[in-house]
């Protein structure tokens, strides 16, 4: 949803809208919880005024777009399974209010992890630089730069649209002067700067190409498949940041990525077979899946 002026309407018609919507996701199975998440982000509305309705005797009231904008819109939402946080424009992570568009891959509360991840494993390093390869809405690198205020984040990402989101993001949240952002693939545009970097972290595309169609259809017809498509087996892109990181990090500088469901193992052998790092882990996401990898560069 781009930036416009704001429209002034009643609070009745909000009402009735809010009234419509709701049915209209019953009916469609789409949770009605989203019709009141995405009228606190366009008309500033808080829990409790949509729970007591009491914005329904409201004479007038600003959105962030017209009411027949806002019902295209949802029912892109409903019949074309658009993602709500696209209409909104937002989505929460960690403590951030992120941009995204349909150029960047909605980040994901598991995803939240990497940042916690990053902190416990740089407990003994002196982390200088940080790359965030694949950076996309810039969350993970938001998240390092908060993390690490005394620290440089090298942002990196092959679409021009998706770093034009990320660095929106930086400025949206005081932290521009902390992340540098790069255009181009993975290491590449960090040449200058090997063997300097004290942690890598990434969420890269792991899905396999031919399991893509089987996705929600929020994620396979509006999510950008350059971020989700991992090769035929879905680690395409590990095998790569696998191969090439140790020429970038510190002795003993953290490599940390994202994966999928039943990717540890492998992912714990082709680190294993590389031969540069030690102390490989596998950990789980909050919901107990073997969804994340850490491993340091041999010292």
């Amino acid at each position: 949803m781009g930036k416009q002026q704001p429209k002034v309407v009643s609070g009745l018609e909000v009402w009735w809208w809010r009234h419509r919507a709701i049915e209209a996701a019953i009916a469609t199975d789409v949770s009605s919880a989203e019709v009141d998440w995405l009228l606190m982000e366009v008309a500033g509305l808080d829990r409790l005024a949509l729970r007591l309705e009491s914005f329904k005797d409201w004479p007038q009231m600003q959105l962030q777009l017209s009411l027949e904008d806002l019902e295209h819109l949802w029912q892109q939402r409903l019949h074309k399974r658009l993602p709500v946080q696209y209409i909104a424009g937002v989505t929460p992570w960690r403590q951030f209010k992120i941009a995204v568009s349909s150029a960047v891959l909605i980040p994901r509360p598991e995803t939240e992890c990497l940042i916690d991840l990053a902190v416990e494993a740089a407990v003994n390093l002196q982390p200088l630089h940080w790359a965030d390869l694949g950076t996309g809405s810039g969350a993970i690198a938001l998240g390092l730069a908060n993390a690490f205020p005394e620290s440089t984040i090298h942002a990196v990402d092959c679409s021009v649209e998706a770093l034009a989101i990320a660095q929106t993001n930086a400025r949206n949240l005081n932290l521009a002067d902390h992340i540098q952002f790069y255009q181009g693939s993975w290491w590449e545009p960090l040449a200058a700067l090997k063997g300097q970097f004290s942690g890598m972290v990434s969420n890269p595309p792991y899905i396999p190409t031919a399991t893509l169609s089987t996705l929600q259809p929020e994620v396979f017809h509006h999510e950008p498949h350059l971020a989700l498509d991992g090769g035929s087996d879905g680690l395409d892109d590990i095998r790569h940041l696998i191969a090439v990181s140790p020429a970038y990090l510190r002795p003993g500088g953290v490599w940390l990525i994202e994966m999928m469901a039943g990717q540890a193992e492998t992912v714990r052998e082709l680190l294993q077979n590389q031969g540069s790092y030690d102390n490989i882990q596998i950990c789980t996401d909050l919901a107990g899946i073997e969804r994340f990898a850490v491993a340091y560069v041999a010292s």
